[in-house]
């Protein structure tokens, strides 16, 4: 097996994963639409409201911002300015995200992760919960989604930078 098709296979696993954890927290969308309905529901025609519920909606959504981030940027549906890089060839995108990649995104992502994991671990140990006395009492599990987020997106990084190099690397015409 050659270094490209390793590094193709590599970049493919890591996109299996990132796209089935996607999938997986896309239901947080369906989630958050049911018990959005069911708050409001509960509000206007019950005269009833729920710390608990509102705050399911802000957490599922979350998760799905979160832990989608890197799917999105695998399917390359990250906001781009794509002034230059729309009418580049094949090489110079994927040196322009080789380049992104190892000097913007992965060292903002572990730098994220590095900076976020002290502020989590303080939340885990004093079990941490809403300041809300009706609120969800998780509210450790929801900080733990920013090193989560930035560990995912950098593991995604290295994805499209093995892809950029085997662009770089082959024999085909620019």
């Amino acid at each position: 097996m050659s270094v490209h098709d390793r590094l193709t296979a590599a970049a493919n696993r890591i996109d299996r994963l990132t796209a089935a954890i996607g999938r997986a927290v896309a239901w947080c969308v369906v989630a958050m639409a049911e018990v959005q309905f069911l708050v409001v529901i509960m509000r206007y025609a019950l005269g009833l409201g729920s710390i608990w519920l509102q705050e399911t909606i802000i957490y599922a959504h979350a998760a799905l911002f979160m832990l989608a981030a890197a799917w999105t940027l695998a399917a390359d549906a990250h906001v781009r300015v794509d002034i230059i890089y729309a009418g580049a060839s094949r090489r110079k995108k994927a040196l322009v995200d080789l380049l992104g990649a190892l000097v913007l995104l992965i060292p903002f992502m572990l730098t994220l992760a590095a900076l976020s994991i002290p502020y989590v671990a303080r939340s885990w140990a004093i079990l941490e919960r809403s300041r809300e006395t009706s609120g969800l009492p998780a509210v450790f599990l929801l900080k733990t989604l920013i090193p989560a987020f930035a560990i995912l997106l950098a593991v995604q990084g290295v994805a499209q930078a093995m892809r950029a190099v085997t662009v770089l690397a082959s024999r085909e015409p620019r």
